[in-house]
């Protein structure tokens, strides 16, 4: 009694059983059964297709030649870069049948893990780098009050300031990471609580006033009554925050007033939050990389007014949660707009 066709339809339902993807090669090196992950993985392949012409990896090809030839189970690494990059492991295993030994080929993505230990590497270089400057400021003035400048009560309430403001920097940075940490961590859960975005935009510019007056900065609002969207109000704050601050510490102009606007209206099915100001721009090089972790288009100033180089890849985050759309366009010398579109429903 013939067993291949009962094999074969056995064979099939096992692989559409499995999560991963999974394809079967013949011993001429064809397909002969993918499941339904491989399929939308390779959407143009087909059963009786050469496996050379469905993957282009001459890791795998390999691989499969010395199974068929009888060779042992192996793992190899498949990287497809195109429309973008993704990385798969790969096992081929033999799989004896009464036609003969058969290949089978099955892929478990890798792509989101190598990306997040490539984030925790470049993440703690980082911070190690940005939390090392203010550390070692004040541990040498801590040193210098406790030698030359013990007796010192000049030096002393100076020392003390500066180390006020260092600890305050490291508390800022550390703030804002747990607050990323925090919001990456909820990324998938896409907040639905409803928000006044008008409130939140009003009581924002309430709490900045004073620090808008120091820098000599007005800040305009033009928005309707309320406008409702699903949210976050903590997160929305922030993202407010944010914005509107940097446009008022980066955005102002020594000697002389300026404005920053906030404007909230309806663009179809969504919420737009624009905040534009009018000091001295950004470099069109900065601008793709404006929203990286501790990336700052003019480091000096930005350590000077304590930035942490974290504020707009929190907006980032914050947006991308809500489902929205973060634009930024500025030219040297005319200011800078900030433009966040949010789904209102």
């Amino acid at each position: 009694m013939d067993n291949a066709p009962h094999e074969g339809v056995l064979c099939a339902a096992l692989l559409n059983a499995l999560r991963d993807p999974a394809l079967l090669v013949g011993a001429d090196t064809r397909l002969r059964v993918l499941n339904a992950p491989m399929r939308a993985l390779l959407p143009a392949a087909r059963a009786g297709d050469p496996l050379a012409l469905t993957l282009r990896s001459p890791d795998v090809l390999d691989a499969a030649t010395r199974v068929l030839a009888g060779g042992p189970a192996e793992g190899v690494i498949w990287r497809e870069r195109v429309p973008v990059e993704r990385v798969f492991d790969a096992h081929v295993a033999p799989l004896a049948l009464a036609e003969g030994t058969l290949c089978m080929l099955t892929l478990r993505e890798t792509t989101d893990a190598l990306r997040v230990e490539r984030m925790r590497s470049d993440f703690i270089a980082n911070v190690s780098h940005e939390l090392r400057t203010p550390l070692a400021s004040v541990l040498g003035f801590v040193e210098t009050l406790q030698g030359p400048a013990r007796e010192d009560p000049i030096a002393r309430v100076r020392f003390l300031a500066i180390m006020r403001d260092q600890a305050r920097r490291m508390q800022r940075l550390i703030d804002d990471l747990l607050s990323l940490s925090r919001i990456e961590q909820q990324a998938h859960l896409r907040p639905n609580a409803p928000v006044d975005l008008v409130g939140v935009v009003r009581h924002v510019a309430d709490g900045l006033d004073l620090i808008a007056q120091e820098n000599r900065v007005s800040l305009k609002i033009d928005a309707p009554p309320s406008l409702i969207i699903p949210g976050d109000r903590d997160e929305l704050i922030r993202l407010v925050e944010n914005l509107v601050g940097n446009a008022i510490t980066y955005g102002s102009l020594p000697d002389q007033h300026t404005n920053v606007e906030i404007t909230l209206s309806v663009q179809g099915d969504q919420a737009r939050l624009k905040v534009r100001d009018y000091g001295r721009g950004i470099a069109r090089e900065d601008l793709p990389r404006l929203t990286e972790r501790f990336y700052r288009a003019d480091a000096g100033a930005s350590r000077a007014k304590g930035g942490t180089g974290l504020g707009l890849a929190l907006v980032k985050h914050i947006v991308a949660r809500h489902r929205g759309r973060l634009a930024i366009a500025s030219e040297p010398g005319e200011g800078a707009c900030f433009e966040a579109l949010l789904p209102k429903s």
